[in-house]
């Protein structure tokens, strides 16, 4: 190996090193702040590591009566809106990848103008009402049932396939039904389970339609929700606030709104850290290939 190749990698290491650092820290101090004594976490100065270890702060969370509710509607929203929206988006994406169909140029920019003419907050809640999805479970999954970013993204997956696979299924005599669920769907995975990623991301993270259409009705109420709600509230405090009195009677340490900011951020991001290396084989070949044609 020359010097310049030595020079190269010790740089690009470096630079990656960095990256890392730079990536992780965020997180890491996070989860320090969560696992530290609420009160002495004000002093500042927490870094990667706790300096009082606790888990009142965890506790207080876990004590929340809306908390589990809250997880509860995430995990099924995500869950569901997941599978529908990817099973959904690639059976139209298929539909409008088929040269025979004669209104696919006509349907894919349809499509596409969604992404740029929007009809503003005001005309899409009155749609929401008149739709009678208010105080409804569905209205988290069917305004966003299909995304078209996602679509593009199945339709160029599904055109770089080999057109004499499906060919051959139709000389076996499959029908457009059996040919998707048997042949499309199975070398789809890769960039159905980018989709899925995507989309799982975004329901779990979403909460603002929460705000919108369902917030009067607590039992439809997301972990999201309720940890913006949180935000909201330690974003307008000035001091330390005890959000117990019964633990301040039993002698338990304060909870502080920093404390709790950060612990509930640390439950909220859990269960996708622990999804994504699941789906991170199949990110770079599903975007690359469904990115670009040849």
């Amino acid at each position: 190996m020359s010097l310049g190749d030595r020079i190269f990698d010790a740089v690009n290491y470096t630079l990656l090193c960095l990256l890392m650092v730079v990536t992780l820290y965020p997180f890491l101090n996070t989860l320090a702040v969560s696992f530290n004594d609420a009160t002495d976490s004000l002093r500042g100065g927490i870094y990667l590591w706790p300096r009082k270890w606790t888990l009142e702060n965890y506790k207080f969370v876990f004590e929340e009566a809306t908390i589990f509710q809250a997880t509860l509607t995430s995990v099924l929203r995500t869950v569901i809106g997941t599978v529908l929206t990817v099973f959904c988006s690639a059976m139209v994406a298929y539909t409008i990848s088929r040269p025979e169909y004669v209104l696919r140029k006509f349907v894919t920019i349809a499509f596409i103008l969604t992404m740029y003419i929007n009809g503003g907050l005001i005309p899409t809640y009155l749609l929401i009402r008149d739709l009678g999805l208010i105080g409804s479970f569905w209205v988290y999954i069917w305004p966003g049932l299909i995304g078209v970013f996602n679509l593009i993204i199945i339709r160029s997956f599904i055109e770089n396939l080999p057109d004499n696979i499906l060919e051959s299924a139709k000389i076996d005599g499959a029908g457009e039904f059996r040919t998707f669920f048997s042949i499309v769907l199975p070398l789809c995975t890769p960039v159905l389970a980018t989709v899925a990623l995507f989309t799982g991301v975004w329901q779990w993270n979403s909460w603002f339609d929460v705000f919108l259409y369902n917030s009067s009705y607590e039992h439809l109420s997301t972990l999201q929700y309720e940890l913006q709600k949180i935000l909201q509230f330690s974003n307008a405090s000035t001091r330390s606030v005890d959000f117990t009195a019964a633990g301040a009677q039993q002698g338990l340490s304060q909870v502080t709104p920093y404390a709790i900011r950060a612990t509930m951020t640390i439950v909220a991001s859990v269960p996708i850290i622990m999804v994504y290396p699941f789906l991170q084989k199949y990110f770079v070949k599903g975007m690359m290939v469904g990115g670009v044609k040849e």
